[in-house]
């Protein structure tokens, strides 16, 4: 926001930061904490402390242990956050997903060579799930986790020199208890904790890196979340109607049991099976250059990998949906969803819930290119945190004052 942008609405800023940082027992960290939202919203290429110190004309090092060393629980602020956002978002989803910060050096905590999805490829990296109350409309980041690699786990069994990453881990201040965990099951924490501050999912999105993994999807079903969730093309699958039946017993060794016989196939070629006939023409929102629209197939399926069927060892494997993007002049589908929404969902509500990703993806991009998520020059494991905290607070009042018809425009 410019100057005078930031001016107009400044007594509605401090409102909402009142309310955010209300849980805080010091009046000072709740005047630093409007600060530090302020900061990240003013005019500016860098969100990092001295800049930021600069442009609000306060002292660099009270910014700095406010957001880096003070003891202020960020999990507190999510929380007030996050009951905030669902009443004015009213989201139809929690989407799921994670976001890379690309570092030069070793010293940030979590940083490794891993997938980075902002370069699209293997690089020196920070890796962080998290969770978003989307619609159509609006959306807001309420929960954050930092992925810890391996490498960055001193009882991993894979470490080669446990005294080494201790002393690493003591530097960034991580933790004792906090060691690696598979995105998925960060993924499952984080909507474990919102659940926890009584928000209640309307149904979980996720892309493949997600959805690919059985595990995620089984707990999101001992949740009693529904899903709509990537997979890969090559998702073993049975068709709905398959179901398990016994061989002729042959009068020796142990009676045979109910089993599925039908060959279990691929994603990929169970759509391409039904043919360009299956599908359908679904438009399911106006883009900025007019309607989206693209041609899906949706079909009862039976998800058959290998850790689904141990799960549903001597049971019916549940039946789901298997949603297939195919856009006309492609010669196969391009993408793949698995869904557990109920059996007459209307096509482009199941499409419509596929795609609306896109809010994520603008998401970043206002997080990241405005409000500075990954200016964070600190090594401190409470510091990152604390700053992405702030951050969501700062995108959150965007989102309130994009919401409000009659407050002017926010950046």
């Amino acid at each position: 926001m410019t100057p005078q942008e930031l001016e107009a609405v400044r007594a509605r800023l401090e409102t909402f930061a009142a309310e955010m940082f209300s849980g805080f027992a010091r009046a000072d960290q709740r005047r630093w904490g409007e600060r530090y939202v302020r900061g990240l919203l003013t005019d500016g290429a860098r969100k990092s402390m001295e800049p930021m110190a600069a442009r609000l004309g306060v002292d660099r090092q009270g910014l700095q242990q406010f957001c880096t060393d003070a003891p202020w629980s960020h999990q507190l602020v999510l929380a007030e956050l996050a009951w905030r956002m669902d009443a004015a978002i009213g989201p139809v989803a929690w989407v799921v997903d994670d976001v890379s910060f690309v570092k030069d050096g070793q010293e940030s905590p979590g940083v490794a060579a891993q997938y980075c999805g902002a370069l699209g490829k293997t690089a020196n990296c920070q890796v962080a799930p998290s969770v978003h109350l989307v619609t159509d409309a609006a959306s807001c980041p309420v929960n954050w986790r930092l992925f810890v690699p391996e490498q960055w786990d001193a009882a991993s069994p894979r470490t080669e020199d446990p005294a080494a990453v201790a002393a690493r881990r003591q530097r960034c201040r991580i933790p004792a208890d906090v060691g690696h965990v598979p995105k998925w099951q960060l993924a499952l924490d984080m909507i474990d904790e919102l659940e926890s501050w009584g928000l209640d999912p309307p149904l979980v999105v996720a892309d493949e890196g997600y959805g690919q993994d059985g595990a995620f999807r089984l707990g999101l079903t001992e949740r009693d979340i529904p899903y709509v969730v990537g997979v890969r093309s090559d998702t073993a699958l049975l068709e709905a109607e398959a179901c398990r039946s016994v061989a002729p017993y042959a009068g020796t060794g142990r009676r045979p049991v109910p089993r599925y016989r039908q060959r279990r196939i691929s994603a990929r070629q169970l759509v391409l099976e039904g043919g360009r006939r299956a599908l359908h023409t679904v438009r399911w929102r106006m883009g900025s250059k007019g309607p989206l629209r693209s041609r899906f197939a949706a079909l009862r399926v039976r998800p058959a990998g290998v850790r689904i069927r141990r799960a549903y060892a001597g049971g019916e494997l549940p039946v789901c949906w298997l949603l297939a993007e195919w856009p006309p002049g492609e010669p196969e589908p391009v993408k793949y969803w698995l869904s557990t929404l109920e059996a007459d969902v209307p096509l482009r509500r199941l499409v419509g819930l596929a795609k609306i990703r896109w809010r994520i993806e603008h998401d970043y991009r206002e997080l990241k290119t405005g409000l500075g998520l990954d200016h964070f020059e600190g090594r401190t494991w409470s510091g990152w945190h604390h700053h992405v905290t702030l951050v969501s607070v700062a995108h959150a009042f965007c989102t309130l004052e994009r919401l409000n018809p009659k407050a002017p425009a926010a950046a």
